[in-house]
């Protein structure tokens, strides 16, 4: 049935909402809902500047400094976990992302596993953070608000934990990069609207 560009059909019946499919066909995908845009990018610069100034803080001097710069580390790491608890529910209320046809099970399933790794990921490292302070007797807080103890004092405890944040560090950054690679195979290969789908700036 041929319609006219306003969207409204020939015979006057009201035009229905687009499908996954025809996005698809269209070589577009339907807009991620903008709540989530907004705090996927949050999340983004929260963990670029936690990675960037526990990087600094190796090449400071000066125990009040670098105290002051594993307080903000410290900081950031919680409104990862804070931006996380927002994510999920986000999702929760919205049902479910649209998304683009992938062609075949192993990419979906690959996108699939990644997102899930990289839920994960977002989740733990900031509770290792939270744990190896518990740990090392330091009590965390956040904008002045006091939270509770995840584990006893325990120094032996805390080399572990240290161990385990860093190592789940370098998880995360290898899934970033293979999230990272997946968008721009998708922008320049498939040419469809994933990435300008999750854009911050929409025109």
């Amino acid at each position: 049935m041929a319609v006219v560009n306003d969207g409204a059909r020939i015979d006057g019946s009201e035009p229905t909402d687009p499908t996954v499919e025809d996005a698809a066909l269209a070589g577009a995908v339907p807009a991620r809902p903008r709540t989530l845009v907004v705090l996927h990018w949050l999340t983004v610069l929260c963990l670029l500047l936690a990675a960037a100034v526990i990087l600094a803080r190796t090449q400071v001097d000066g125990r009040p400094l670098r105290h002051g710069l594993l307080d903000v580390h410290r900081h950031l790491g919680l409104c990862v976990l804070l931006l996380f608890a927002l994510r999920v529910a986000s999702r929760l209320r919205s049902g479910g992302l649209p998304d683009a046809a992938r062609p075949g099970w192993p990419m979906r399933a690959a996108a699939a596993l990644t997102h899930a790794g990289l839920y994960a990921s977002i989740l733990v490292l900031p509770l290792l953070g939270w744990m190896l302070s518990d740990a090392q007797d330091k009590p965390v807080r956040f904008f002045g608000l006091a939270l509770p103890r995840l584990v006893q004092p325990d120094f032996d405890l805390a080399d572990q934990l240290q161990a385990w944040h860093r190592e789940a560090a370098w998880a995360l950054l290898a899934l970033v990069l293979l999230h990272l690679l997946a968008a721009l195979w998708h922008h320049f290969v498939l040419r469809d609207a994933v990435l300008r789908g999750m854009w911050p700036v929409r025109r």
